[in-house]
């Protein structure tokens, strides 16, 4: 069974992942921040990660940094809302660092499927 680890602060965004991923057969792990996620990612390496970019404690685009310098093969998905330059700055800065797909929120379910199965493929 593969596993995708969901990091997003906000809680009602990290149970919908979880709920739509897991209804596909794929193990889920959450963390509320970067930092967690590193610890998660140390302990039980995840196939696939799915970060939202704007998290206090640490965010998104320093997770990716950290995570492609431990493993340049980890895919990741990044997912933004926006913040003080706007979504689409963030994610085109994740996908320079090493991001393996970018989406806005809000997303649609079939695409974040879509991206995770072809991501799951190729690893």
């Amino acid at each position: 069974m593969k596993s995708i680890l969901v990091v997003d602060d906000d809680k009602q965004i990290r149970e919908m992942l979880r709920e739509i991923l897991e209804r596909e057969g794929y193990k889920v792990e959450e963390a509320e921040n970067g930092k967690e996620a590193l610890a998660i990612q140390r302990e039980r390496p995840s196939d696939l990660i799915i970060t939202d970019l704007i998290m206090p404690e640490q965010d998104g685009v320093e997770t990716i940094i950290e995570l492609v310098q431990k493993d340049p093969s980890v895919k990741i998905i990044a997912i933004s809302g926006g913040g003080r330059i706007g979504p689409r700055d963030y994610l085109e800065m994740a996908n320079a660092l090493g991001a393996s797909r970018t989406f806005y929120k809000p997303f649609k379910r079939p695409e974040i499927l879509a991206a995770v199965e072809e991501l799951l493929k190729e690893k």
